[in-house]
């Protein structure tokens, strides 16, 4: 993932050091810095706390101090001892805050404001407080691994510099966070592992991120027709309660999806054609919904796919040498459909590649399939209609004779 360079040192160190490390630097005399950085979602991550200097205070660090002390005041349980550090207007000092030095337009001197939070794996408990959207100047907020709970508060919007939130493995819960749609400069977006539910909202996919993390969550309904106007490299909406029909149409303006993860949901229907315009495509798993029909010839447009994952499904047909052959594939799962027969290429690589998995089908003389009668009756896929447009590989064909209502299972 490709995220926007911050100019201040500081920033670029902190975002650029493995989850591994930790490290502590002396800037301008007085900036003390590390902190942890790990994965969302319970990751890991080595902990060190941020220091500051003792410069004069500023009224952006007077602004800072009201909303650290309001926030301070609705956390429930520090059991780590991390906020006997947030006392006093030095907010620079504070455990989990890191300052940066920045031009003030008015003097043309350097002021210290802050420039993120960091509190992953704190095990603080308590809620976000308005006040927080008056750290207008922060380019991350990280909470994961926390026991916050309650919503998002409808101010964060105006967090007009932040880039990354990560509030994963948490207790938030209520609807989608709506107010993270309107943070202007946000690339990164995690909120998996929390307790949100209801819609997906369309406009998600309308915003310029880079990652969004919405898995492990309640989120219900059916996926935005948009979803594939996404810019995003990475999309993970699995384990949810998503249902409906994959989106038959996707951006031709190239895309750069390369990771998208929509396992254990209640997706139906066919598997759409539109998927082989992912071309830098590296990971697709839909395992573990009730998409039903045959794969499409365009999966043989993904030549970036390393791991394809359609196991657990109800799909059917003949396994194409077409897929089978994909130069990068490293593991290919189709186990638990109703495919009846394979390849000779996909024969091979059954032999040969053991991240191949064709168990639990019916095909004929393979061992580890269903058993027989399972067999003999495929899947009722009653009026189910498969779009299938003409295309090469990356964009659609252009044929005057098309007739885009025409279909087959």
């Amino acid at each position: 993932m490709n995220f926007p360079i911050v100019t201040c040192l500081v920033f670029f160190l902190l975002t650029n050091t493995p989850a591994t490390e930790s490290f502590g630097v002396d800037i301008n005399g007085g900036i003390g810095i590390g902190v942890t950085i790990g994965g969302g979602g319970g990751g890991g991550g080595a902990s060190v706390w941020i220091g500051g200097n003792n410069g004069p205070q500023t009224p952006r660090l007077n602004r800072a101090y009201t909303a650290l002390q309001a926030w301070k005041s609705a956390i429930t349980s520090d059991p780590l001892g991390i906020l006997r550090s947030w006392v006093g207007p030095n907010v620079c000092s504070y455990k989990g805050v890191f300052c940066a030095q920045v031009e003030d337009e008015s003097t043309s001197s350097l002021v210290d404001i802050i420039a993120g939070i960091d509190l992953n794996h704190a095990n603080l408990a308590g809620t976000l407080v308005t006040e927080l959207s008056f750290l207008t100047e922060i380019t991350l907020f990280h909470l994961n691994s926390n026991r916050f709970s309650g919503t998002v508060p409808e101010s964060f919007k105006e967090m007009s510099s932040l880039q990354e939130l990560d509030l994963s493995n948490n207790m938030f819960s209520g609807p989608f966070p709506i107010a993270t749609l309107y943070i202007p400069n946000l690339v990164y977006l995690d909120l998996r592992f929390n307790d949100f539910h209801g819609p997906i909202p369309e406009d998600l996919f309308n915003k310029k991120l880079d990652a969004i993390f919405l898995n492990n969550n309640h989120f219900e309904g059916e996926l935005p027709q948009n979803l594939g106007n996404s810019p995003a490299s990475v999309i993970n909406l699995a384990n949810n309660k998503l249902s409906g029909n994959l989106p038959t149409g996707f951006s031709l303006l190239g895309s750069t999806l390369r990771e998208i993860l929509l396992l254990n949901n209640q997706l139906t229907g066919c598997i759409p054609e539109g998927f082989g315009l992912f071309s830098e495509m590296q990971v697709l798993d839909v395992s573990f919904n009730s998409l039903m029909g045959h794969l499409p010839d365009t999966l043989s447009c993904l030549n970036e796919i390393q791991i394809m994952n359609l196991g657990h499904n109800r799909l059917s047909g003949v396994l194409p040498d077409l897929i089978c052959s994909l130069k990068n594939l490293v593991n290919l799962t189709v186990s638990f459909n109703f495919f009846s027969g394979l390849s000779q290429e996909c024969s091979r690589q059954s032999l040969e590649n053991l991240g191949f998995d064709f168990s639990g089908n019916c095909i004929p003389g393979r061992d580890m399939q269903r058993p027989r009668p399972e067999c003999s009756v495929l899947p009722a896929s009653g009026s189910l209609n498969c779009l299938r447009i003409p295309l090469v590989c990356g964009t659609l064909a252009d044929s005057p004779d098309t007739d885009p209502s025409s279909s087959s299972p």
